[in-house]
């Protein structure tokens, strides 16, 4: 079955040597109040402590490092609410490669601002009513530069797959690993790099409450367009996952379930008040899944979380904190 996956353990390891001295191996980190809270041993990979305070810059940085020199040489188009955007921006910047962004009218000032300092062109569309893809694709055409996609696309999704490799080379024995799902990418690149070093340990997906994106394309087994929901889980709010990850949580994913926007701002209160972490909703959003009894099976378990961002507006951060 593997050798017909898209994405395979291989692949990720490859990333990881891609991304060796580039990326930040980022500590996992303990507490007990958090595991009395969430009745289990909870191992928290601080992926929004890695470079543009996200886990999307590995597989950004992998899938333009694997471009061909002279493809490179045209540059780099990425559609993105923010975390993809940064990640596409600064691999672009650190392989010398020009780069331009579409990204949300509504995307959080700070991430904006931060893809622009990364020297990044932005362009903005209406996420309510245009397609960033067909926008993206249309600059890319005119412009001779190729597509990074933020989840549909195999080095970008084995990219994502070495955080998984870092957590379980630090940690034995995990019962299971829950991740955010958005486009799907995180969660599928966990699922490659579990299912080959930890066959054991079950992978488990966590997206908003209100969409049903992954849910519904593993319920028909195909990918589904949803509404995009108004939610705090700005990282979360794609209105499909992709193939190649559908493929992977099909063939590799237990379950995934979904999360309120509250159950991510108890999370991110808890994180802040307890272990001094400030995080953004998406990348608190598995942790409030666990915190909130969503994943009753998981009580009593040894649990790795994958806290997937930490790019939160004042206001959010105010928000949780209150």
């Amino acid at each position: 079955m593997a050798a017909e996956l898209p994405v395979v353990l291989a692949d990720v390891e490859r990333a990881a040597g891609r991304l060796a001295g580039v990326a930040h191996r980022t500590p996992v980190l303990r507490s007990s109040v958090l595991d009395a809270a969430c009745g289990a041993e909870v191992f928290l990979k601080a992926e929004h402590l890695q470079r543009v305070g996200a886990f999307k810059f590995r597989g950004a940085y992998n899938a333009v490092a694997a471009l061909d020199p002279e493809v490179r040489g045209h540059g780099v188009v990425a559609f993105s609410s923010g975390n993809h955007a940064q990640a596409v921006a600064l691999a672009a910047r650190l392989l010398d490669v020009p780069a331009t962004i579409v990204m949300p009218l509504d995307a959080p000032t700070v991430k904006v601002d931060a893809t622009r300092g990364y020297g990044a062109e932005v362009v903005t569309y209406d996420r309510y009513t245009q397609d960033r893809r067909a926008i993206g694709e249309a600059i890319a055409a005119e412009r001779g530069a190729t597509v990074i996609p933020p989840y549909d696309h195999v080095d970008v999704i084995a990219g994502q797959g070495t955080a998984a490799l870092e957590l379980l080379a630090e940690v034995d024995h995990l019962d299971a690993v829950v991740t955010p799902v958005g486009g799907g990418g995180l969660l599928a690149g966990t699922a490659v790099a579990v299912h080959g070093r930890s066959p054991g340990t079950r992978v488990v997906g966590v997206e908003p409450a209100g969409r049903f994106a992954a849910r519904e394309a593993l319920v028909r087994g195909e990918v589904v367009t949803v509404e995009v929901p108004r939610t705090l889980l700005d990282g979360q709010q794609t209105p499909e996952i992709g193939a190649h990850p559908l493929a992977l949580i099909q063939a590799l994913v237990d379950r995934v379930e979904g999360v309120e926007d509250a159950d991510a701002l108890a999370a991110m209160q808890l994180l802040a008040t307890r272990l001094k972490q400030v995080v953004e909703p998406s990348g608190a959003s598995a942790l409030g899944a666990l915190l909130a009894g969503r994943l009753p099976d998981l009580r009593g378990a040894r649990v790795g979380i994958v806290l997937s961002g930490g790019n939160v507006t004042p206001e959010v951060l105010t928000r949780a904190l209150a």
